[in-house]
């Protein structure tokens, strides 16, 4: 996965609906836009309350806004609207498919990412073919028990050459801890859709 480091990594809030839809897609497409603008690396479109059309409409929307940008788009769970879409690739939770499942049916050009909370779900992520895993919550979180950035340290060891991104109350405060356990990047909600957090990792880039 060819990716400036630290990664960042936009997870959509989740909270699109049918009825509200077209007001939505705006605003998720205004989110694309900046992220694109501010070189956040991937965005994960995680709107679980849509049907299957109206996600498609909306996953082939951000493909053509993230095209030809530093910024990758994956679509929750869904590979078939992954592929559909022309998105780059899907994130597996830890009830979806396998990853080797899915490479196998949509083939090595996916970019596959994989919720993972143990550093027995990172050495089968890895094994599996998964592209990165997102492990957490390494904070708390808003009803979520914090594993802690030990238990991140421990799952970042076990294929050191494989890319763990740190999930899970992570901010601009303490992402530098994060990394420091061997994390490769930050993924958010909350914290990546205000500045800060993405600032502090473009600092911390090199290329800036």
């Amino acid at each position: 996965m060819k990716l400036h480091r630290p990664i960042s990594y936009l997870i959509t809030d989740g909270t699109s609906r049918p009825d509200t839809f077209e007001h939505d897609r705006r605003r998720i497409a205004d989110i694309g836009r900046k992220a694109v603008d501010q070189r956040v690396s991937m965005i994960q479109l995680r709107e679980k309350g849509l049907p299957t059309r109206q996600l498609f409409e909306l996953a082939g929307e951000l493909a053509e806004i993230v095209s030809g940008s530093e910024t990758r788009l994956l679509i929750n769970d869904r590979a078939d609207i992954a592929a559909a879409s022309g998105a780059d690739g899907v994130h597996m939770t830890s009830r979806s498919l396998r990853a080797d499942d899915v490479r196998g049916a949509f083939g090595n050009e996916m970019l596959i990412g994989v919720s993972c909370h143990s550093a027995i779900d990172v050495e089968l992520a890895a094994e599996r073919g998964a592209d990165f895993a997102v492990f957490g919550p390494v904070f708390s979180t808003p009803g979520k028990f914090a594993l802690g950035v030990e238990a991140l340290a421990a799952a970042c060891t076990v294929r050191p050459e494989f890319t763990v991104l740190a999930l899970g109350g992570v901010d601009a405060s303490n992402v530098e801890q994060v990394l420091a356990a061997g994390a490769r990047g930050a993924a958010a909600i909350r914290a990546m859709a205000d500045d800060r957090l993405i600032r502090r990792l473009r600092e911390l880039d090199g290329r800036e």
